[in-house]
């Protein structure tokens, strides 16, 4: 497959880089996944977002089973080539608990306050 991208991946010891989901419209994160340049590929091409699955060992498209798709809008890099920003388009929830982002778990607020 020739490569749409023209960037080399630093890529962690396990062959992969982090990619963050973030809602093309208004800007909430969504999810956190991994990518290796095949991933990266597949999601460039189709513009569904396509990621690694550490525990099956598997590319999976996000949605294909669940159909809380996620329409690829941007692909970018960070400076030092090791993380993906993903803006998409998402139907339905983003987290495999079927919350609209994976991070609805606040840490800071009424304890972390300061009177």
């Amino acid at each position: 497959m020739e490569s749409t991208f023209d960037v080399e991946l630093k890529l962690g010891r396990d062959g992969l880089v982090p990619a963050v989901a973030q809602d093309a419209t208004s800007g909430e994160v969504l999810m956190l996944a991994w990518m290796d340049a095949e991933a990266l590929e597949r999601t460039l091409t189709t513009r569904r977002a396509t990621y690694w699955s550490r525990s099956r060992g598997e590319y999976w498209v996000k949605g294909e089973t669940s159909g809380h798709t996620q329409e690829v809008v941007s692909v970018a890099i960070d400076c030092d080539n090791d993380t993906i920003l993903l803006k998409v388009n998402q139907t339905g929830a983003a987290c495999h608990t079927g919350n609209r982002t994976c991070f609805f778990t606040e840490l800071t607020g009424a304890a972390g306050e300061q009177a």
